[in-house]
C-alpha cells in the first residue's frame, strides 16, 4: 500500500469512527441535565458517604419507624451519635420524621430518595 493510500485509509477510518461516536453519544446533553450537582443531591451523597449511616439506613428497611433510642440500641452506638447520624440522614433527604408525643420517629423518605437519584442520573448523563 502506498503512503497516499495509507493516509486515505486513516482518514476514512477517522470519519467512520466520528460517525459511530455521533450515534453513540449525543453532542448535546438532555435539556433537563445540569452542569452542577444540586444542593439536595450533594446532601444526599454526603449522607451516603459514611459507613455508620449506611448501616443505620438498613434499619429503616420495609417502612420501619424508629426513635433515636431504638436506633442507638440497634446500631450499638450512643444516643448522641445516633442523633447526629439521623440528623445527617434527614438533611440528605433519606429520612423523614414525625413527632408522637415527646418521641420523634424516623422513617425512610422514599420520594426524596427517588428524586435525588433521578437528579443524580440527570447530572451523570450531562457529565459522562
Amino acid at each position: 500500500m502506498s503512503p497516499q493510500e495509507v493516509v486515505m485509509a486513516q482518514q476514512a477510518a477517522g470519519a467512520e469512527a466520528a460517525t459511530d461516536s455521533d450515534q453513540c453519544c449525543p453532542a448535546d446533553p438532555p435539556p433537563e441535565a445540569t452542569a452542577e450537582i444540586s444542593p439536595a443531591v450533594h446532601a444526599f451523597l454526603k449522607a451516603l458517604a459514611n459507613p455508620a449511616r449506611q448501616r443505620i439506613m438498613l434499619l429503616f428497611a420495609r417502612g420501619a419507624e424508629l426513635s433515636v433510642n431504638q436506633v442507638a440500641e440497634l446500631a450499638q452506638i450512643g444516643q448522641p451519635r445516633a442523633s447526629e447520624q439521623l440528623a445527617e440522614l434527614k438533611r440528605g433527604g433519606i429520612l423523614t420524621s414525625r413527632k408522637q408525643g415527646k418521641v420523634v420517629l424516623y422513617r425512610a423518605d422514599k420520594q426524596r430518595v427517588v428524586q435525588a437519584l433521578a437528579d443524580l442520573q440527570d447530572y451523570l448523563k450531562f457529565c459522562c
